[in-house]
């Protein structure tokens, strides 16, 4: 385990010191992503980032080239040649689109390609895992296919996830620590040589993704953009591929019988790929199915992703965060214990089952069942009005002249259900013409233009009854 930790501390310090420089060099060539109406940051963010990730991939696999346990655990001398090529292919693709944009044809044949350099570097799906002891042997055409076409798909799915600062970052790098696990697991207790690749990969992925967290997470100063989610989604879909290629399913079955590790052998090569993907690949096919069924494009932009909801919710942008790492951890972390940790079964699905009501009650406020029932606050019905906007401010009582309000005069409240605005000063009106068709009517358009001055109330013995929008009419007597 030593060499794999060391393989992700040298590939997280890296991709740590090279991102501020990326950050300088994206401002420089006007590589920012401008805020749009389905976004939530409210200013331009450099973009590039995956820049320095690939500067942490190649440093973890070249330092792990000259490491002897590590070195001699590579199936062929185009492992580390293939991933670099297509890292850097991704990389050179994403940076286009980041600056300049891209079409979805030229994305997806960019996509394309690095699936094609993974495939001759010797990593495809040679079969499939099936329950039970039996696997489904893949043609070589057919085999190629569907390496790339996972290639691509998982490429696209993290490309998907990356809505909210830090998210892709740190589900991508859950996901390879789980899998760095269990890869390990098998290459230490069971002795298959060959999972070291899975390991390595693993390990320098969740390097790049701990190194860019730090400048990526809430508040973002830069964004991994396409770069960065081209080449994670590769790496992430790299070691199950790889693990599959060099692994029999019938040592794990055999070795199972007398050992207590790697419980459930015949369906964990199938269950743990899912697991890792599970929160990217759901995502990218609720999207899928959405905008194809509104008539869409499958990549057209749209503000429905699991992030989204989850601010919908009520939930902040570092609590969504959170709680898509949760749901991460939860899911890798199940299956690699179920395989692993050698608990009753009992107790394992009860913890289990703690856990995930324990996280939907905090993901879901609604659910909750004392959301509405705290002890000393009462439910306001519907159509009640809210303390804090039963009052508006309006202009201050002492008003100069011309109807500004005089400065340091305190605000004046009324309630806002009055009706009756202030009152301006009365423009003045110049006297019409003394004629004999208008002396009837001179002493009332001489009352309105100058007001007569209000005298103080008098004090009598009967009470005055209250005038304006709140009076109660007097009841009527009878005699």
């Amino acid at each position: 385990m030593k060499d794999y930790l060391y393989i992700l501390i040298i590939s997280a310090v890296v991709t740590y010191l090279l991102t501020p420089l990326v950050r300088l060099g994206a401002i420089a060539v006007k590589a920012q992503h401008e805020p749009r109406d389905r976004d939530v940051h409210v200013k331009p963010t450099p973009l590039l980032g995956g820049i320095a990730m690939y500067g942490g991939l190649a440093a973890g696999l070249l330092v792990a080239d000259r490491l002897t346990y590590l070195q001699q655990a590579f199936p062929s001398s185009r492992t580390i040649l293939g991933l670099l090529l297509a890292g850097g292919l991704l990389v050179l693709i994403g940076a286009v689109d980041d600056r300049f944009g891209l079409g979805v044809i030229s994305r997806l044949a960019g996509q394309i390609a690095a699936g094609g350099i993974i495939v001759w570097s010797g990593a495809a799906l040679p079969w499939i895992p099936w329950p039970g002891s039996e696997t489904f042997t893949l043609e070589p055409d057919l085999s190629y296919t569907l390496t790339i076409l996972i290639i691509v798909a998982t490429i696209n799915a993290v490309n998907f996830i990356d809505g909210l600062d830090g998210l892709a970052a740190g589900v991508v790098a859950i996901s390879a620590l789980a899998y760095m696990v269990y890869s390990y697991t098998l290459t230490n207790s069971v002795g298959i040589p060959s999972q070291s690749v899975p390991a390595l990969a693993s390990a320098v992925l969740a390097g790049v993704c701990i190194g860019f967290l730090p400048h990526n997470f809430h508040p973002a100063r830069i964004f991994m953009g396409d770069t960065g989610a081209y080449l994670l989604g590769l790496l992430l879909a790299y070691g199950p591929i790889q693990s599959t290629a060099t692994l029999d399913q019938n040592i794990l079955v055999n070795y199972s019988h007398g050992h207590p590790i790697n419980r459930f052998p015949e369906i964990l090569p199938l269950i743990l790929p899912i697991a890792i993907w599970i929160i990217p690949y759901t995502d990218m096919l609720l999207a899928v199915i959405r905008r194809t069924w509104a008539g869409k494009s499958p990549f057209a932009a749209d503000g429905q992703h699991l992030h989204h909801r989850l601010l919908t919710m009520g939930h902040s942008q570092r609590m969504s965060v959170l709680l898509m790492y949760l749901w991460a951890a939860l899911f890798s972390g199940l299956v690699v214990g179920l395989s692993v940790l050698r608990l009753n079964m009992i107790w394992f699905a009860l913890a289990t089952l703690v856990a995930m009501g324990a996280l939907l009650l905090a993901t879901a406020p609604k659910l909750r069942p004392w959301r509405n029932s705290a002890p000393g606050r009462r439910r306001r019905t519907s159509g009640s009005a809210v303390r804090s906007e039963s009052r508006v401010t309006v202009a201050s009582a002492a008003a100069a002249p011309g109807g500004a309000a005089v400065p340091g005069s305190p605000p004046v409240f009324r309630p806002a259900r009055d009706p009756a605005p202030l009152a301006s000063p009365a423009a003045p009106v110049t006297p019409a013409p003394v004629t004999r068709a208008s002396m009837s009517t001179a002493p009332v358009a001489q009352a309105s233009a100058s007001p007569a001055p209000v005298s103080p109330p008098q004090m009598t013995s009967r009470p005055v009854p209250p005038t304006g929008p709140f009076a109660v009419p007097p009841r009527s007597t009878r005699p």
